[in-house]
């Protein structure tokens, strides 16, 4: 069984007529919309609900004991790409034995649902192959152990550290 944590980002954003902003809800509806297509066992859990740039050490230590207490061994963590890196690291110092990925969305599943569903389904599909244990990033049509990609911000997208 696979564990998909939900920790807000870019990628669960909606628009809010209200305010004219794009804001992250307090709910798993983007993903389970995605889900609805996929024929296997998982659990969805909502976590945090911020944009990464607002996560902070606590709640990366919310999301490591969420893993640490879990019965399952594949994690799939949806995260806002500003600081998804800083979380693979600090979950690579402490899981050895599990496999986990962060994946996410440069523009919301609201103004793109292409981008979203493809590195959720990419995450899903890489997990079902039964990679080795380690933290990785799936992002951009590429999957990798975290310490082997970066997002590039000029150009707004992820690539392979050379």
């Amino acid at each position: 069984m696979m564990l998909i944590l939900n920790s807000g980002g870019t990628f669960n954003k909606i628009y809010n007529s209200k305010n004219g902003e794009l804001e992250i809800p307090y709910n798993n509806e983007v993903i389970e919309k995605i889900l609805q297509s996929a024929d296997f066992d998982y659990s969805l859990a909502g976590v945090v609900y911020k944009d990464s740039l607002d996560m902070d050490m606590s709640d990366r230590k919310m999301l490591a004991s969420i893993i640490m207490e879990s019965v399952d061994n594949s994690f799939i963590i949806v995260h806002g790409t500003d600081t998804m890196d800083i979380t693979a690291e600090f979950l690579s110092e402490i899981f050895e034995d599990r496999k986990i990925i962060l994946t996410g969305a440069m523009r919301p599943f609201e103004v793109d649902n292409i981008e979203a569903t493809l590195n959720l389904g990419m995450a899903i599909g890489f997990l079902k192959a039964k990679p080795q244990n380690g933290v990785y990033i799936c992002m951009n049509g590429l999957v990798e152990l975290s310490k082997n990609i970066v997002k590039n911000r000029s150009l707004g997208k992820f690539e392979l550290v050379k």
